[in-house]
């Protein structure tokens, strides 16, 4: 595989409660996992899939694009906000600890040695397909975990 477009989603019942993440490869969606966490949050999901899927297909392609409905994901990296939290020392804009270090700077660590990974945002539950399916994916994902 040369380079892949991975649609990435999270969820959860409950806000924090049982969760579900999933990513799926474009355009069919025929290669895909997801799974699932007890007790989380929606923002851990979002971050959780991406990390799986940049696990997986990092080695594998030579360029990745992650498409996700999360702006917090995709701003984070479009947006360069990983680098002020470095520069301040894991400090956000409002100098508090940033939520969800454990999962940013391994996050951030995968993309940086990649060096070939872009995000792209789409706007959730609006009939984007893959949207859609990693959706009901990580929807389905939560059942496992109850």
């Amino acid at each position: 595989m040369d380079s892949c477009v991975v649609y990435t989603d999270g969820a959860c019942s409950g806000n924090p409660g049982p969760g579900g993440w999933a990513w799926a490869i474009a355009p069919s969606g025929e290669r895909h996992e997801s799974g699932g966490e007890r007790q989380t949050t929606n923002q851990r999901m979002e971050l959780v899939a991406v990390l799986n899927a940049l696990r997986v297909l990092g080695g594998e392609s030579s360029a990745i694009e992650v498409v996700s409905d999360s702006q917090y994901v995709v701003k984070c990296f479009n947006e360069a906000w990983w680098e002020g939290w470095m520069r301040r020392g894991w400090k956000n804009s409002q100098r508090q600890p940033v939520a969800n270090r454990d999962l940013w700077e391994p996050l951030i660590q995968l993309v940086r040695e990649h060096g070939h990974v872009t995000f792209r945002w789409v706007r959730g539950h609006n009939g984007d397909p893959m949207n859609d399916l990693v959706d009901g994916l990580a929807v389905a994902a939560i059942e496992h975990v109850r």
